[in-house]
């Protein structure tokens, strides 16, 4: 959460100001509500690594981005399925 809080509850990367824990949502927001999460991305894909300088406030669309690019969160030594289809 302090990661969040230093960050001002705003997406690092796209700028998206997010929903505070207790804040009140107008209509438009709650239909909308996990776009306005804020989310902490590990730079370097190891949750287990919690150091401030590898945690990044992002929004939900941001953080699914960065996963996207990145091909998931495939830590060391975690098994992951490559399929081919024909």
């Amino acid at each position: 959460m302090a990661v969040k809080e230093a960050a001002n509850w705003q997406c690092q990367k796209c700028g998206l100001f997010c929903i505070k824990p207790g804040e009140p949502l107008s209509d438009a927001m709650k239909s909308r509500r996990r776009a306005y999460t804020l989310q902490v991305h590990h730079w370097n894909h190891n949750p287990a690594d919690n150091r401030l300088e590898n945690l990044v406030p992002l929004c939900s669309s941001c953080h699914l981005a960065c996963h996207r690019r990145s091909r998931g969160n495939i830590s060391p030594g975690q098994l992951s399925l490559n399929l081919k289809l024909s």
